[in-house]
């Protein structure tokens, strides 16, 4: 072990010393990439030294000048791709008609930082000791999945009796697992026990009904303009239990509609309409690892901003990638981390970056002109030209690229200028 550890570390030093050769510095990370494929792929010193070489050139290719408009440079990388987007909203994921926006609607919502996605779905991966086990699969998925009331029993109302007669099905109890014992816990803490009683209705077993009653003596829901009490329609009050007692869930994570299952490679792979990556975690059997949603404000709530960053560049790309446009990472990841870098998800626009920036041009530039420029004069408000988009307003050459360098001559014998100035008059 000590002898590989040392040929490691030599072959990293190696590394380095063929970059500095080729005029390049890498990066820790980039020489233990190398390293490792390196040694993996058992390459000789003279195909060692090949492979560095390039790695070094095409390094040297992707560095930024200084001064370079890197901003720009980025923004016009994705804006042209973006608009040749298909404007298709919604498109089906492969898995039993589940929708997902993509294409340009769900790159807006992501430079917006819209807090709910407008089809948040997540992918679910289990246990790595139950992932090839599809009906221990099929029993996480009924535990995630949210189970109502109309989905495992029948609701109706019988006017004259004024009851609500809700009785559960033995084959779907047992399709989802459930047992009478769950619907009638659910009940109890679902109706409003001030209007309605709760009782066992007909039938016998997992079959038998359960019967909700409304109160002979409930107190009135509403006053009139005296405060004085107004008895409702009691067949009203009927139908509010009876669309209250179809909204009770039974089980499941909140704000998971479905749960579907399918199968990719050697596994099983639960995707849900819906996401709460915080409550999904607490299932047991859920690999918490790997399991992912596309709302980037629950990954910044449960994993923090640099989850949330890698989750913006990792959507942003995917995005793109899926309407077959390719564009430079580093982009996706510039755009990132800028709306990241104070700790916290800012969108790229005026509530976010834009309308925060230390130029009042630039601000006035983006939106609401008149507002901007308004509050600057009344506040005093001063505009020191560094940035870009104030220096073009006001026709002078950015501070970027060539616009960057002041040209200063400096004679080295002063009597030579006198002399050029003689012979000029």
């Amino acid at each position: 072990m000590a002898e590989e550890k040392g040929s490691r570390e030599t072959l990293a030093a190696r590394i380095e010393e063929i970059a500095k050769q080729e005029g390049a510095r890498f990066p820790p990370s980039l020489v233990a990439e190398l390293k490792e494929k390196i040694s993996r792929m058992r390459l000789s010193p003279t195909e060692t030294s090949r492979a560095v070489r390039t790695v070094a050139e095409r390094f040297r290719k992707a560095g930024v000048d200084p001064h370079e408009s890197v901003g720009i440079i980025a923004a016009q990388s994705i804006g042209e791709p973006g608009t040749q987007m298909t404007l298709r909203t919604f498109h089906y994921a492969g898995v039993a008609e589940m929708n997902v926006t993509l294409g340009l609607p769900r790159l807006i919502e992501l430079v917006d930082a819209r807090r709910v996605p407008s089809t948040p779905m997540m992918t679910v991966y289990v246990d790595p000791k139950l992932r090839k086990d599809r009906d221990a699969v099929q029993k996480i998925a009924l535990q995630i999945e949210v189970t109502s009331v109309p989905d495992v029993a029948s609701v109706g109302t019988v006017v004259e009796e004024l009851k609500v007669v809700i009785t559960p099905q033995p084959a779907l109890l047992k399709a989802r697992g459930i047992a009478r014992a769950d619907i009638e816990r659910a009940l109890t803490e679902g109706i409003d026990t001030r209007l309605f009683d709760l009782r066992p209705g007909s039938g016998s077993g997992e079959g038998r009904a359960f019967e909700i009653h409304l109160k002979e003596h409930a107190e009135p829901a509403t006053k009139s303009k005296k405060d004085e009490p107004v008895e409702e329609m009691p067949f009203r009050k009927l139908l509010l239990a009876s669309e209250d007692a179809k909204g009770i869930q039974i089980q499941g994570v909140p704000g998971i509609k479905r749960a579907l299952i399918r199968r990719e490679k050697d596994e099983y792979v639960i995707y849900t309409e819906g996401s709460n990556l915080e409550k999904v975690l607490d299932v047991p059997g859920v690999d918490g690892a790997r399991t992912t949603t596309n709302s980037v404000f629950e990954i910044y709530r449960v994993y923090g901003v640099e989850a949330a960053r890698v989750a913006l560049i990792h959507e942003a790309n995917r995005t793109l990638a899926e309407q077959g446009l390719g564009v430079d990472i580093r982009h996706l990841m510039l755009v990132a981390d800028v709306m990241t870098n104070e700790g916290d998800i800012r969108a790229i626009g005026r509530h976010g970056i834009s309308g925060k920036k230390s130029s009042v041009l630039a601000r006035a530039a983006f939106e609401i002109t008149a507002a901007h420029l308004l509050h600057a004069a009344i506040t005093g408000e001063t505009d020191e030209l560094n940035g870009v988009a104030e220096n073009i307003i006001v026709g002078q050459p950015i501070t970027l690229g060539t616009g960057a360098v002041n040209l200063v001559y400096r004679p080295s014998h002063p009597e030579t200028v006198e002399k050029a100035g003689e012979e000029a008059s």
